[in-house]
């Protein structure tokens, strides 16, 4: 059984969805949240994305501490995670469901690394760059906590913002070995689960 263009899953992937993403070898993942302190903050939606661009939107109900089947596929060795700021996702899929994603790629990291001709490495301008796609961030603050009413404009934002995190990520990539600085990436990518820890212990500052 394979995905849909866009699929919605709740509380967890289905075993069918999970079974389909295991295959791949990348996954573009980003989180959808009340705000931006994981202790206090809920963390609402959970969207993936493969190198097809087809997106599973996975929304969660206040109180779920557990997501056996996306665990399982985030820290599966065999699949690199690519995050747009892994630092704050990873934070969140740590806090509320116990989830240690691994291996990761950030393309925020691999952007202030690569494209030092910039100044701008938010997703809309790495995106509008590499990928020539405008991306709407109007839905950007909205309120997720409603995970069973979330708005079109809602959805489109979230599907959005994993759609073209694989692209952008290979093109990161070959820019980053022009430019011999592959290797002080994966350097980077190792030390962000150290620093995922010391956020979520309250030595953001270290």
């Amino acid at each position: 059984m394979g995905l849909q263009p866009f699929q919605l899953c709740d509380e967890d992937l289905t075993p069918a969805v999970a079974k389909a993403l295991a295959r791949e070898p990348y996954l573009a993942v980003d989180t959808e949240t009340m705000g931006l302190i994981p202790q206090r903050d809920r963390l609402c939606v959970v969207q993936i994305a493969n190198s097809a661009g087809e997106v599973v939107l996975l929304r969660l109900s206040r109180g779920v501490k557990q997501a056996p089947f996306l665990a399982q596929l985030l820290m599966a060795p065999s699949i690199e995670k690519i995050f747009h700021y892994a630092r704050f996702d990873l934070a969140m899929l740590r806090y509320h469901l116990g989830i240690r994603a691994w291996p990761v790629f950030c393309t925020k990291i691999a952007s202030k690394l690569a494209r030092t001709y910039t100044s701008k490495h938010g997703l809309k301008d790495v995106v509008s760059e590499l990928c020539g796609v405008e991306l709407n961030k109007t839905a950007q603050s909205s309120d997720w906590g409603a995970v069973h009413a979330l708005s079109a404009e809602q959805l489109e934002y979230a599907a959005n913002d994993v759609r073209y995190l694989i692209p952008v990520r290979h093109k990161l990539a070959e820019m980053l070995r022009r430019e011999e600085r592959w290797e002080l990436a994966q350097q980077c990518f190792q030390h962000l689960p150290t620093l995922v820890e010391l956020d979520l212990l309250g030595f953001s500052n270290v």
